[in-house]
């Protein structure tokens, strides 16, 4: 099977068996996706979504903030990972909003990297999922579960990752194609034990044609 046409067997089985496929964290607005973001690197989504509430329920607006201190979020952050700096940057983030951008939550990548803790994950993140835009935010997931189907071939950094799926994919198709490749990675594809069990495209997946061979 050659890569054509393991995109187009790819993309039409998420299309018919996952038509809808969402971020699992938890937000109301552009402002909250951006905060809940930044706290889930190296964090699960279920402790952001239990951290998030009150935080947000206290801070509500980037005005309200970047009012803040770094000792105060850290008392709503302090059982994610690296709280110290998350609350550093959540504070240093939203006072740039303020002051940089109108309390607005820009479109543009590159605009979002220029806000404290935000990387280029982050940003595809946000843009992908508040503004549809066709960027594609690379996390472990998405990076192991794309090279063991077999969509990437020697991507050794998320770059190289994200820019062969941006290539292969279908524009429209780009934003919610990061979630079918989380999800997968994260209930189906798992790291350790993949179920390849209960996985719908076996047919089409490199990793799992090595283990009919062996």
């Amino acid at each position: 099977m050659d890569k054509k046409e393991r995109y187009k067997k790819f993309i039409e089985y998420f299309s018919i068996h996952r038509p809808v496929a969402e971020t699992e964290l938890h937000f109301t607005n552009p402002f909250h996706l951006l905060v809940a973001t930044i706290l889930s690197a190296q964090c699960t989504d279920v402790r952001v979504n239990i951290i998030t509430p009150p935080l947000f329920k206290k801070f509500p607006t980037p005005q309200s903030l970047a009012k803040a201190s770094y000792e105060e979020v850290f008392g709503f952050i302090k059982s994610c990972s690296y709280p110290n700096n998350k609350s550093k940057h959540l504070v240093e983030m939203a006072k740039k909003l303020v002051t940089d951008y109108k309390s607005k939550v820009p479109s543009d990548v590159d605009e979002l990297q220029k806000l404290p803790g935000v990387g280029r994950k982050t940003a595809n993140v946000v843009a992908a999922v508040v503004y549809n835009q066709p960027v594609m935010a690379v996390d472990t997931h998405v990076f192991r579960v794309s090279s063991r189907i077999g969509l990437t071939i020697n991507a050794r950094s998320p770059l190289e990752t994200e820019k062969q799926l941006v290539k292969n994919i279908p524009e429209d198709k780009i934003p919610i194609a990061h979630h079918w490749l989380i999800l997968h990675g994260r209930y189906v594809c798992k790291a350790r034990k993949p179920l390849c069990n209960e996985c719908g495209i076996t047919e089409i997946c490199k990793y799992y044609a090595k283990l009919k061979v062996q």
